[in-house]
């Protein structure tokens, strides 16, 4: 199997595991046949609610998610706003593997945890994509304190194409859609930090689908040209079991980031795509490094 296939392979093995529920959208492109239906639904962990479908914007994917622990907050409650991935064109903010798990570790500790939807390729594009999060962001920080959280505790995290966004706005910090800063940014196993490099080489079709023939699109759309000093700290978790080079992309980013004053670091875990995003909150190595980061950015949830 030549590195573009197997690397195409891990994606979609990943994919799998993260672009499906119940809820989930439709493949448009039916380019992942049996990943969206059939997955199991989501279930709320014990202690935890659910305020569902927040709107924050007109469109009927504006919307994100509200889980809260039952009981009452702890005064400054932090807030963990999580994006899901699925090659930005599938997936869903109530598939199980982007809630289930974090809600249980992080929710029942005291923090809220807003899983957010934003509107899809080829609907829009990833530029959109990320104007969504930033408005999703914002409005997170306009109604944290109705919920009993403090909006300057804030962690933005995603997963797959979610992590690109994620990165993309952190690398930026998010100069748009009145998102204020945030404590810092949680980047789960990303393979397009830089995708100018990314689209000049072989790599998989979906993302030309994405991302298109246009370099000026890959410059704009890439988080390596977007790194800006003052920049909110970041962790960079890669799969070492990916054969498109993830950690290495990782690794690079993280020194350019550094090379700029802004704090990045990686964490290289012998886990699948899919398993980065599934087992984040359960105990391990992944968990304990993403709890290290929230205690070194001061979100304040154990």
């Amino acid at each position: 199997m030549t590195t573009r296939y197997a690397a195409m392979a891990v994606l979609l093995a990943g994919l799998a595991l993260t672009a499906a529920s119940g809820a989930a959208e439709r493949d448009r492109d039916g380019l992942f046949p049996g990943v969206v239906a059939g997955m199991k639904p989501l279930r709320v962990p014990a202690g935890v609610r659910r305020v569902a479908d927040v709107a924050y914007g007109t469109d009927a994917r504006q919307r994100f998610d509200v889980y809260l622990p039952e009981g009452a907050l702890p005064a400054h409650a932090p807030v963990i706003v999580m994006v899901h991935g699925g090659a930005w064109m599938v997936g869903n903010k109530a598939m199980p593997q982007v809630v289930e798990n974090k809600a249980a570790r992080w929710v029942t500790r005291g923090a809220v945890l807003v899983s957010v939807n934003y509107r899809l390729v080829p609907q829009v594009g990833p530029l959109e994509q990320a104007d969504d999060v930033a408005r999703a962001l914002a409005e997170v920080q306009r109604l944290a304190p109705a919920w009993g959280a403090d909006p300057a505790r804030v962690v933005l995290m995603g997963h797959s194409a979610g992590a690109h966004l994620v990165a993309l706005l952190g690398a930026s910090r998010a100069q748009r859609a009145g998102a204020r800063p945030w404590l810092g940014s949680v980047v789960l196993d990303s393979a397009a930090l830089n995708l100018d490099a990314l689209m000049r080489q072989p790599h998989a079709r979906f993302y030309d689908r994405v991302f298109g023939k246009d370099p000026a699109l890959w410059l704009a759309a890439s988080p390596t040209e977007a790194l800006a000093a003052g920049a909110p700290p970041m962790l960079l978790v890669c799969s070492t079991q990916r054969a498109d080079g993830s950690c290495t992309q990782s690794q690079r980013f993280a020194a350019q980031a550094n090379a700029r004053g802004v704090r990045a670091s990686v964490s290289e875990q012998d886990l699948s795509h899919g398993e980065i995003n599934a087992t984040l909150g359960l105990p391990g190595s992944e968990t304990g490094a993403v709890q290290a980061f929230f205690d070194a950015v001061g979100l304040g949830v154990r």
